[in-house]
């Protein structure tokens, strides 16, 4: 393997060998789109040709970054990351660590392993009886037995206050202990990430007409924030009203459109509640002219259409629970946000997927989602690498069930606490602030019962970082 790491990944690598003298566990945080499988497979290479292990053995949380991390560790080592004979080690999924049978575990005593936990914090759990299901196996069949663990994730908080498994805490702060951070900050200045610009689409002068048998009230609101507050309208059927879609992906066109001028690979992904909004959303674009693809976890060849078109110069991919963690497209540059879920986890590890830079022509990443006071909150947020509010570990009360269900990257609502502190965004009104509508959202009907009307006084805020 001839091509050249980057400076953090040298660091860390570096880090990790001296820290592996005494302590067997390390923790990386490196921010998305940084390199971290890379990384580990370096460190893997390190590690064999010290003598100091004999086989690698990978998981993570889905199938698409298995399949990742058996193309890098392959393309580094050398040898293949499959499990089979002549193989260096194997790559699972989380979920798949229960159905391995205890001659499969008796290598971690019979052999020096390396395990590699790729997004560690989807694993709950110090003690057995707090911990998630797969952080249960980690703590029952590996924590004690592999020679070295490498621990890496670029979110490294969960929402349910339970910590991470083979994490550290201090005491008594309870704030996370990672052996080597690499933050957003850092990366876009060594030019190995993009330098995120979020454009929050609001608009001025919104009617919500409302039936009321045979009368009928009219109200306004001076923003959707307003109307979703104040309200029956939800922020989800915002999203599935065609004007919506249409504003957005006007926005998101234009900008690629631009992009694609300067890098013609360049490429967009929107993100979709579900499979009728994708086709929804994939209708909308086709009828702009543009060619798109949809993927979402109910395509049986998923995995064959993202590296389609990971390999392609096709301008658009929609995605439903897909492309949010882990998955390396690195011509994506932006990014329509038109999921219903507003988890600081969800909503950082989608903006990761159009932040990994391929050359001095792709300096920036460009994400486009309406001006929901939640999603406005976590854009503010993006330039604190660990928020305070997350990154801690809290006293945790027992559980009602220990069963653990197994997590995802769609996790439940994230603590968002201390805002005001944790800001760090360079705001500034921009991009024809109040006149930039193309399309009037007029007899948006929503329910039966009431309409709501969009003028033209559209107005978007530019949250630029860094």
């Amino acid at each position: 393997m001839t091509r050249s790491l980057r400076d953090w990944q040298l660091s860390c690598i570096d880090t990790a060998l001296e820290h592996f003298a005494t302590t067997p566990h390390f923790f990386c945080q490196a921010t998305p789109g940084a390199g971290k499988t890379r990384m580990a497979a370096e460190l893997a290479s390190r590690l064999l040709k010290q003598e100091k292990i004999d086989l690698v053995m990978c998981f993570a949380p889905s199938c698409q970054v298995v399949d990742g991390f058996r193309s890098t560790f392959a393309e580094v080592l050398g040898r293949r990351l499959d499990g089979q004979i002549g193989a260096v080690g194997t790559a699972f999924t989380y979920q798949a660590m229960e159905y391995r049978d205890e001659g499969f575990w008796q290598l971690l005593d019979d052999y020096r392993v390396l395990v590699v936990f790729d997004e560690i914090h989807h694993c709950a759990g110090h003690d057995p009886l707090l911990s998630n299901a797969w952080g249960q196996q980690i703590l029952h069949r590996i924590q004690d037995r592999a020679a070295f663990t490498l621990a890496l994730s670029g979110t490294p908080w969960r929402s349910d206050d339970r910590a991470i498994v083979l994490a550290r805490y201090s005491t008594p702060e309870g704030h996370l202990i990672c052996d080597y951070r690499y933050g957003l900050k850092e990366a876009i200045a060594d030019a190995v990430c993009r330098s995120p610009r979020i454009v929050l689409l609001d608009n001025q002068k919104v009617k919500l007409t409302e039936e009321m048998g045979p009368e009928s009230t009219v109200r306004m609101f001076p923003s959707i924030a307003k109307l979703l507050g104040e309200s029956p309208v939800t922020y989800e059927e915002l999203l599935r009203h065609d004007d919506v879609i249409n504003q957005l992906l006007d926005l998101g066109c234009s900008k690629l459109n631009e992009l694609r001028q300067i890098k013609p690979d360049a490429a967009g992904l929107v993100v979709a509640t579900d499979i009728e909004h994708a086709q929804q959303i994939a209708q909308a674009l086709e009828s702009r002219g543009g060619v798109c693809c949809i993927v979402t976890n109910k395509i049986p060849d998923a995995q064959q259409v993202i590296n389609a078109f990971r390999q392609s110069a096709s301008p658009w991919i929609v995605a439903v629970g897909m492309i949010s963690e882990g998955t390396d497209i690195p011509r994506l540059q932006v990014c329509c946000y038109l999921s219903r879920i507003r988890t600081e986890l969800h909503y950082r590890q989608v903006l990761g997927r159009v932040l990994r830079r391929t050359g001095e022509s792709d300096d920036q990443a460009w994400l486009f989602m309406l001006a929901e006071p939640t999603l406005q909150c976590l854009a503010e947020r993006i330039a604190d690498d660990l928020p305070e509010d997350l990154a801690v570990l809290n006293e945790v009360q027992m559980p009602a069930s220990t069963s653990g269900s197994t997590p995802s990257s769609i996790e439940a609502a994230d603590n968002i606490n201390n805002l005001d502190n944790s800001i760090g965004c360079g705001k500034e009104q921009a991009i024809g602030a109040g006149t930039t509508s193309i399309i009037s959202l007029e007899g948006f009907s929503v329910e039966p019962s009431h309409q709501v009307s969009f003028s033209q006084h559209y107005r978007q805020q530019l949250l630029a970082c860094f």
